[in-house]
């Protein structure tokens, strides 16, 4: 048995959380609400996050972090973006005392706003080169409600040291999760965070009444969007045409329950950005991630009209379909021209 310290309660969190329960670890789940926490220990549901969901008795909540990280052998990291930096920072301290040196693992999909640093930079800054060095990155098509009635999933796990990667495969893998090993942590990143962005444009056409061709011609372009960035920043190609690329913007743009797709639903139906945040309940990374890869792509000089344009909507206050005619009078192409 491996004691395995879970770090967000969400909808991901508990299902990975159980998951590895059942593959017969040991796991501490940490969060920040004692009522949630007392409901896991308890009743063994989650119900704000997964209605259905029943938990295995196993898991343990906890507010308590030190407690979560005593004897772990691994920290998974499942918080929104915005959370991980001041959560990793409050991690050193602790492993710090408790003098361990478990395997990170990040489950978080986004870039930081202001910085635009990816999960495994903000890891960098944060905690000792050998730990940070050995960082695991867990990607791909996945909703935790899917995974939470044991549908078949696939993902990609992508570390410096592949050591690690394949670790975190012995201790996930069963008949209904099976993970692949990669080592382009750069690419798998940024395809994780940026098809959120395109997915909000995949809801916003659903919300204005479009149908397949308009979101079969979202996705393909998007997705040479997201490559032309990621190769411009290193990664390797072949890696968004990976579980972690086409496959997680596949699953992101066509489901609901997708959080960013629902979102861009829901301003094509015209509701207002503020609304429609004020009633999801959850994050949404699509909308912080649109600003910081406009921002990126004007620092690297590279062209993402969609992902620009659903910046514009929601930054700017420009006319939905004002932007979409606007993309479709674009100049005349060469679809094989990679630079455009």
């Amino acid at each position: 048995m491996t004691k395995i310290a879970v770090l967000g309660a969400g909808s991901w969190g508990t299902v990975l959380a159980d998951l590895l329960v059942n593959n017969g670890h040991q796991v501490d789940l940490w969060g920040n609400s004692a009522e949630m926490a007392a409901e896991i220990n308890e009743q063994h549901t989650n119900r704000h996050y997964l209605p259905e969901f029943q938990i295995n008795p196993a898991v343990h909540a906890t507010l308590d972090l030190k407690e979560t990280l005593t004897d772990a052998e691994a920290v998974l990291f499942v918080l929104p973006t915005a959370a991980i930096r001041p959560v990793a920072q409050q991690v050193v301290s602790v492993l710090a005392e408790l003098k361990t040196q478990p395997i990170l693992i990040s489950a978080t999909k986004g870039l930081e706003l202001e910085s635009h640093d990816r999960i495994s930079q903000i890891m960098a800054d944060v905690f000792p080169k050998e730990i940070a060095d050995g960082l695991v990155i867990f990607s791909g098509p996945s909703h935790a409600e899917n995974v939470a009635t044991h549908d078949l999933t696939s993902l990609t796990v992508a570390s410096q040291k592949m050591a690690n990667a394949r670790w975190v495969q012995t201790i996930f893998m069963n008949d209904y999760f099976r993970l692949y090993t990669n080592d382009d942590m750069l690419g798998v990143e940024l395809g994780g965070a940026l098809k959120n962005v395109i997915a909000i444009g995949a809801g916003m056409l659903h919300g204005l009444g479009y149908g397949d061709n308009a979101k079969a011609a979202l996705m393909t372009r998007g997705l040479a969007e997201i490559s032309r960035l990621g190769v411009k920043m290193g990664a390797n190609p072949l890696t968004f045409m990976g579980l972690s690329g086409i496959g997680d913007l596949i699953v992101t743009c066509t489901s609901v329950n997708s959080r960013n797709w629902r979102c861009g639903n829901a301003l094509g139906e015209g509701q207002p950005l503020a609304e429609v945040l004020a009633n999801m309940g959850m994050v949404v990374e699509g909308v912080g991630t649109a600003e910081a890869v406009h921002e990126l792509s004007q620092q690297m000089a590279v062209e993402m009209p969609i992902s620009e344009a659903i910046y514009q909507v929601l930054y700017e206050e420009a006319d939905l379909r004002a932007e979409i005619t606007k993309l479709m009078h674009r100049d005349a192409r060469n679809e094989a021209e990679f630079e455009n």
